[in-house]
């Protein structure tokens, strides 16, 4: 006899249904997570990704005014910058900049925020003074040097005089130039940075400071084992987006110098300007960003890989 075959299939087993549930949970999840992002992918594929793609595609190709590539060029554009000494006289001249502002910015910022750290009566007004500058652009702080800086009315000059210095065209000399920018560079990013290392005090736990009291230790005992290691990680932060910072400089530059006199201050980011919108050469002036781009990246990697091991997270 022929078995009977039931026209019902036979319920699936719990572990297959389990698992099927899991699946579409975490397929659930991750659309959910994907709508979230859009906004982000969006904003970094159109102001990060594609220019990016962009710079390092017309990097291998010659281009015509409009910046439309003409004729493939190949690397012939980065052996020409390496063997180009305006381009060795731009690195030579950012290094030097990120040598003068980036130790000083965070030495004078971690000295004021030292100062205005103590909880006592009057500290909040000389906070707001020295975080001020945060709030003024790039061109207003720039012009008020420029003004500062100016070989006839300028105030440092005027102060020069008052003391039998003779006047000094600061921004007129290659061999000050880039010292007077620089200096007017440590002014404005001393705001932000005396911020945030100030925040970085006042997480501090007060009973260390009053365990290493009891124990003996002086001030500057305390700064050395209580304070710096504990901010440590604010202080590897700062350093390294004021390193960034000082490598990508060009509004400054812009408003006061313009790169000159004789190349003096005609960093890295101001020679990608120049040769793409003043030359219009936007083949070059796109391996030269290419360049700085794996400079930047090549000075974080170095940071996190060496730097970290002297910061102390606990």
């Amino acid at each position: 006899m022929n078995e009977r075959i039931s026209p019902f299939s036979p319920p699936t087993p719990w572990s297959v249904r389990t698992k099927r549930t899991a699946r579409q949970a975490a397929m659930k999840s991750w659309l959910e997570g994907m709508v979230y992002l859009v906004p982000s992918l969006l904003l970094f594929g159109v102001f990060l990704f594609y220019p990016l793609g962009r710079t390092m595609y017309l990097s291998v190709f010659h281009t015509d005014y409009q910046g439309q590539p003409t004729e493939f060029a190949g690397l012939a554009h980065f052996v020409a910058l390496l063997q180009d000494a305006s381009f060795w006289h731009s690195l030579k001249a950012t290094i030097l900049f990120a040598v003068l502002t980036v130790p000083t910015t965070v030495v004078i910022s971690f000295g004021l925020a030292l100062l205005v750290h103590e909880r006592r009566k009057g500290m909040g007004i000389f906070r707001t003074i020295f975080a001020s500058t945060m709030g003024m652009s790039v061109g207003v702080a720039s012009v008020i040097w420029m003004f500062m800086y100016n070989p006839a009315i300028g105030i440092i000059n005027r102060l020069l005089s008052a003391i039998g210095g003779s006047p000094v065209s600061w921004l007129l000399d290659p061999d000050t130039a880039l010292y007077a920018v620089a200096a007017a560079t440590i002014w404005m990013n001393i705001g932000l940075t005396f911020l945030l290392l100030l925040a970085g005090l006042q997480n501090i736990d007060p009973s260390l400071y009053e365990s290493a009291r009891i124990t003996g230790m002086s001030y500057w005992r305390q700064l050395w084992t209580v304070t710096v290691p504990l901010l440590s990680p604010t202080l590897f932060f700062v350093t390294t987006v004021s390193l960034i910072q000082a490598l990508q400089t060009f509004g400054q530059i812009d408003f006061l110098t313009k790169g000159g006199p004789v190349e003096a201050t005609n960093v890295f980011v101001y020679a990608i300007y120049r040769e793409a919108f003043v030359n219009y050469q936007f083949g070059s002036a796109s391996a030269q960003a290419i360049v700085l781009f794996l400079i930047i990246a090549l000075v974080t990697f170095l940071q996190f890989r060496f730097a970290e091991r002297k910061v102390h997270y606990q």
